[in-house]
């Protein structure tokens, strides 16, 4: 298979960006302390293989990023290592992935975005079925219950909070990654609560009446989510308010929406949520973080 030229240009970009990125920025992340600190196959060379094969080839597993590689770029990446090194060279660059994510979704917002109206939601990241008995990065998963796909699963959630623009998918601006237990609301309350003047639409499971009237009166941030029913309610109470609340929820609704929309755009592009396959805490590290920047590294396309 040869590249179009097209192609060609789209990986010298990933990789130029790298570069700099890295000289710059990145270097402080990923610098090494030992002797073998200016490998033939450059730390650069490793995130671009990453990238492109992810990003332009949909090439998900790291076998199937690997044997790419090894197949069609070695005219382009001549020092590239057996598999075993690849797998362990790249499991190092968790953190390098992390910090070029921040620095990817810093570099172009989109013009149309308001960034006083943020979106907020989490979706699953598995690395086993709740049937079994989790092996993987313990340290950093645990078991979870997902209402969107009815299931138990081990593994992470991966919570967003966007900005929304109108007619196009919300832009990122935090990600959070969490054990699949952890409530979304406390995820709020540790990362994003001293946001101020900011609009929030989240789902139901971010009601908290008492907290976000303080928040109101302290940051000027208001959280808007879908009626909840309370129970014991009348029945003459909830058929008078019931329109109204139908309405209100439905509006909310329809502005929450687009964020489900960027999960599966995530998902589609980089397979992020299936995890099943990652062996050790590094490896889920870049299995996130890096899939995350496989998908956002197209921004340096449009400059």
């Amino acid at each position: 298979m040869n590249m179009s030229y097209n192609q060609a240009l789209k990986m010298i970009r990933i990789y130029f960006t790298i570069c700099e990125l890295h000289d710059n920025e990145l270097f402080f992340v990923s610098q090494r302390f030992s002797n073998n600190n200016e490998p033939e196959f450059t730390d650069q060379e490793v995130m671009t293989v990453f990238l492109f094969a992810i990003n332009q080839e949909q090439r998900f597993t790291i076998s199937q990023i690997y044997n790419f590689a090894d197949n069609y770029l070695k005219s382009w990446f001549p020092k590239l290592p057996s598999y075993v090194a690849f797998v362990n060279r790249l499991n190092r660059l968790g953190e390098t992935f992390k910090y070029l994510c921040s620095l990817l979704l810093c570099a172009k917002l989109p013009e149309n975005y308001r960034n006083d109206y943020s979106v907020l939601d989490s979706m699953p990241i598995i690395t086993c079925s709740g049937k079994r008995k989790a092996k993987v990065a313990t340290e950093l998963t645990d078991k979870g219950f997902c209402s969107t796909k009815n299931m138990y699963y081990y593994g992470l959630k991966l919570h967003a909070l966007a900005f929304w623009q109108k007619g196009g998918l919300p832009f990122p601006e935090s990600f959070v990654i969490t054990p699949a237990s952890e409530n979304d609301l406390n995820v709020f309350k540790q990362n994003w609560a001293q946001i101020e003047n900011r609009t929030f639409w989240g789902d139901k499971i971010y009601r908290d009446e008492i907290f976000f009237n303080d928040l109101a009166l302290s940051k000027k941030a208001i959280m808007y989510t879908p009626v909840k029913g309370i129970k014991g309610l009348p029945d003459e109470l909830k058929q008078r308010d019931r329109a109204y609340n139908d309405l209100f929820s439905k509006a909310v609704s329809t502005i929450r929406q687009p964020i489900e929309s960027l999960f599966n755009w995530l998902i589609q592009k980089t397979d992020i949520q299936r995890a099943s396959k990652v062996r050790s805490t590094k490896g889920l590290i870049v299995h996130v973080f890096g899939r995350i920047a496989a998908a956002f590294i197209s921004l340096i396309f449009n400059y």
